[in-house]
């Protein structure tokens, strides 16, 4: 039994193992004729699966400004390979340890030895893999790569010398973060955002094709000559400026950090053209910290409801409606709340009675709600058809993708309500993206006529323009020219006496409506506002129009004439100082020279003489030694002659004729408090000069501004400071209380002189 047990055992391994050798047999019979009988056939195979068409990607076209300055463009960076095939026995010796220490010193990552040992096993190995060695991941740019083209071994070329360099495209922007989402990006998937999104098609170019071959260390290009080369992108100019583009953003970050606002945008457009000059929006990403993260100005998520900048389309629709309607026509906004068509609507103050163009002043809700309800009541589809006259329910256009569609409501949809009318007309239960509501605006400035806002002027290449884009007109004639004057008056009396009175300047008129509205959350109204203030300037003759959006802002402001208005005026200010055809030339507003010599009536002698040196003015003295002195001209020689002005101890002085700064420095510090009226030089003083001088007696000096004396202008001069106060203690006797909600004003200087001060008089609190 044990027997047969142990013969079958070994009849089966001797089996098993005649099995193995047959298999092995076998596989060394198909590897003999896969090398040697068919060898040929797999190498062709491997190799024609080795070599393959790839893209040769082309190079993006560049983003321009106005003037031509470079935003966004794409620079060649590469990657370093080598291939050691080609290079000589000879040349490889020669170089190789050179080589090897500048790779070390430029790279960094590894120590010449390795680097050495890297190169020579890729020289002596034969596997094809290693013909192509990528010595190092790192993108060096232009300059760099011509630096590393010199090196030993690298310098015979590609060629005979193996140095391969990657192309490799990168996006850069010279400015940084500046308009960054209006630049916009494409990502991998072609999905984006902005200009390189919207065209991308022109941007792109046309890819090319080329052999490449298959390694491990990657796909090296091989010339053969039948590569397609690719056609690089075309240019895209814009009519963006790069400086108006900074002032905003910089304007409306300080004012976003200040208020610890959400979000916010600004759009500057020029009126004619409806060419954007600047685009910023700013997000809050962090504590402190906004970024360009979403197109809020015309895309869908600054879609808003306006708030009180619609009361100005609602005031259109009236007087087109009904042209008997004047300004100073007055209507009852009562105590501050009053129930008007279905809904209670509330003031922030009690008005009164108030004239048609002190409703818009005031921003009153009360007093459009009645004038819209008393004409539109029994008729809401003729105010809805005014709305879509004015261009109010469509989109613009716009030259870029995402632009949000406006909604405005109509009598026949099922949400339209008994109250709707009288909701809508202040701006509520409709919403449309900042440059919507801009672009209306602007066809008030413009005439009625309402273009459409553009961003891109040209597509180019190289210098060649392959299209060019005009204004376009979407509305010849949005309303009657007596209806924009009616509106030109009230926007203009907004800034000079209503609730963006804050930031009128002398030096240009601002026209404009500031804008509060609640916003809208979990299905009721809280107590976030988003503010916005629209308007143009300068208002006597419109060059550009502005809006400034800024979402939910936190702590003492939250008005638009306290947040987003402030945002405008620093934005119009900087604007028109660079616009140098709109500036008014400071000599023309100066009286005529009649002399060559400048009018100097009295002050410190030292003082006169350097700036008559300055000046290249004749001048001598028939006072020397004295510190204080008048003038008279010498009529033989044209020159300015200084006559002794005494300052007698215990005496009043004479300080007729002198700049309040030195009649402050005599007076005050005699003991005196003084009391200026007007501006300029000292005409005349109410302390006789000689008197017997008592400290603490009162002296009121009144001023008479430079360009209605007999003479000419005179030039400023410009004495080391002295310490003297601006205003005599105890005669400004105002109070905090007594002050407007508008922010203050700067205390004025020894040249801008306030001189009387009426009692103040306490003004009602802007509002939005």
């Amino acid at each position: 039994m044990k027997g047969s047990v142990k013969k079958s055992i070994v009849t089966r391994v001797r089996l098993a193992f005649l099995g193995v050798c047959l298999f092995s047999c076998a596989i060394v019979w198909k590897v003999s004729r896969i090398q040697f009988k068919e060898g040929e056939k797999w190498r062709a195979l491997e190799q024609e699966r080795r070599i393959v068409y790839q893209p040769v990607f082309a190079t993006r076209g560049t983003i321009l400004s106005d003037n031509g300055s470079i935003m966004a463009t794409s620079l060649p960076f590469y990657r370093v390979a080598w291939d050691p095939t080609v290079v000589e026995e000879k040349v490889f010796t020669h170089g190789v340890d050179s080589l090897s220490l500048l790779l070390s010193r430029f790279f960094g990552d590894r120590s010449p030895q390795e680097y050495r040992r890297r190169l020579v096993n890729a020289k002596r190995s034969k596997d094809p893999a290693v013909r192509y060695l990528r010595l190092n991941s790192r993108q060096i740019n232009f300059q760099e790569k011509k630096q590393i083209a010199q090196w030993p071994i690298f310098r015979a070329g590609k060629n005979k010398g193996g140095v391969i360099f990657e192309k490799v495209d990168k996006r850069f922007r010279p400015f940084g973060g500046l308009a960054q989402r209006t630049i916009g990006f494409v990502n991998e998937d072609k999905n984006g955002a902005g200009l390189e999104f919207t065209y991308n098609r022109d941007l792109a170019g046309k890819d090319g094709e080329a052999l490449f071959e298959r390694l491990p260390g990657g796909n090296k290009p091989l010339y053969d000559g039948s590569e397609v080369k690719p056609l690089p992108g075309y240019d895209i100019k814009t009519t963006l400026d790069i400086n108006l583009q900074d002032v905003a953003e910089n304007a409306l970050y300080k004012s976003l950090v200040a208020n610890n606002a959400q979000y916010g945008c600004v759009i500057l457009m020029e009126v004619q053209t409806g060419e954007i000059k600047a685009i910023a929006n700013l997000g809050k990403v962090a504590e402190g910290v906004y970024r360009e993260d979403y197109n809020y100005a015309i895309a869908d998520q600054g879609r808003t409801e306006p708030g009180s900048t619609f009361k100005l389309a609602s005031m259109m629709a009236l007087f087109e409606e009904n042209p008997d309607i004047e300004l100073d026509d007055t209507v009852n906004t009562g105590n501050g709340r009053m129930y008007i068509g279905g809904a209670v609507k509330t003031d922030t103050h009690g008005y009164g009675r108030l004239s048609v163009k002190q409703v818009i002043e005031n921003s009153s809700n009360i007093g459009v709600a009645v004038l819209i309800d008393r004409e539109f009541n029994k008729k809401p589809e003729r105010y809805a058809e005014y709305l879509k006259k004015f261009g109010l329910d469509k989109p613009l256009g716009f030259q870029m993708s995402g632009e949000a569609r406006p909604y405005v409501k109509d009598p026949t949809d099922r949400s339209w309500s008994r109250t709707s009318l009288s909701t809508m007309c202040i701006g509520y239960e409709l919403k449309l993206a900042p440059l919507q509501t801009l672009a209306f605006y602007n066809s008030i400035a413009n005439n009625g006529v309402k273009v459409q806002p553009m961003i891109v002027k040209e597509i180019k290449q190289d210098d060649k323009v392959l299209e060019h884009y005009e204004p376009r007109v979407l509305i010849p004639k949005i309303c009657s020219d007596e209806t924009l004057t009616k509106l030109r008056s009230m926007l203009e009396g907004v800034v000079l006496e209503g609730t963006a009175r804050a930031i009128r300047t002398p030096d240009f008129t601002i026209a404009g409506k500031t804008g509060t509205a609640w916003k809208f959350k979990n299905g009721q109204y809280t107590k976030t506002y988003s503010t916005s203030f629209c308007g143009y300037f300068p208002a006597d003759k419109p060059k550009y129009s502005c809006i400034v959006v800024v979402d939910s802002p936190k702590g003492g402001n939250w008005s638009g004439a306290q947040v987003s208005a402030p945002i405008f005026r620093e934005v119009a200010d900087k604007a028109m100082a660079r616009d140098a055809a709109s500036q008014r030339p400071l000599l023309a507003r100066a009286p005529v020279n009649k002399s060559q010599v400048p009018f100097v009536k009295a002050g410190m002698q030292d003082e006169l003489t350097l700036v008559c040196q300055k000046l290249g003015v004749s001048n001598h003295s028939k006072a020397e030694g004295e510190e204080w002195v008048r003038t008279a001209v010498d009529s033989g020689t044209q020159a300015l002659a200084w006559q002794v002005n005494p300052v007698r101890r215990n005496r009043v002085p004479d300080v007729t004729g002198m700049t309040l700064r030195d009649a402050l420095f005599l007076l005050e510090n005699r003991g005196l408090r003084v009391k200026a009226i007007g501006t300029g030089r000292v005409r005349r003083q109410s302390l006789a000069a000689g008197m017997p001088l008592q400290r603490g007696a009162g002296v009121v000096l009144e001023l008479q501004p430079i360009g209605a004396l007999p003479t000419i202008a005179t030039p400023v001069l410009g004495p080391a400071p002295r310490p003297a106060t601006l205003v005599g203690a105890g005669l400004l006797n105002t109070t905090p209380a007594e002050t407007d909600s508008a922010p203050k004003t700067k205390p004025a200087s020894p040249k801008q002189v306030t001189q009387q001060t009426p009692r103040m008089v306490q003004k009602p609190k802007a509002k939005a």
